[in-house]
């Protein structure tokens, strides 16, 4: 159902450094590329995620209850993910771990301050 997610950037290549090391984890790169503008996933695949400065000119913010969540292997890619994130100026919003039966994930900010899950189902 869902094409693709952006997330809004005042430092395009700092957020380039933080979702590249992600979608590496991932095992997808950069699909688009554009000056202000970089999108990461495979073409035909699972949708994927890019960051952008705001059409408008406006400086980017988060939205107030808007998350990503990157579907996970398994709860050791969970940890990887909040590591790779929180080592590539990501900051920490929950640690990896169970959250109810069945649900394990962590929560993290981007550097932009746009928040994130990693978590797998099972």
């Amino acid at each position: 159902m869902i094409g693709y997610v952006t997330v809004g950037t005042n430092d395009l290549p700092r957020a380039a450094k933080f979702y590249d090391a992600i979608a590496a984890e991932m095992g997808t790169g950069r699909m688009m590329e554009f000056e202000t503008f970089i999108a990461w996933g495979t073409p035909g695949g699972a949708a994927g995620i890019a960051a952008t400065k705001p059409w408008d000119g406006n400086p980017a913010t988060v939205g107030n209850g808007v998350m990503v969540a990157f579907e996970a292997r398994d709860q050791a890619q969970v940890d990887r993910l909040y590591a790779i994130a929180l080592d590539h100026g990501g900051s920490d919003e929950g640690a990896p771990g169970p959250r109810g039966e069945g649900f394990y994930a962590a929560y993290f900010r981007d550097p932009d301050g746009n928040k994130c899950n990693a978590f797998v189902m099972g």
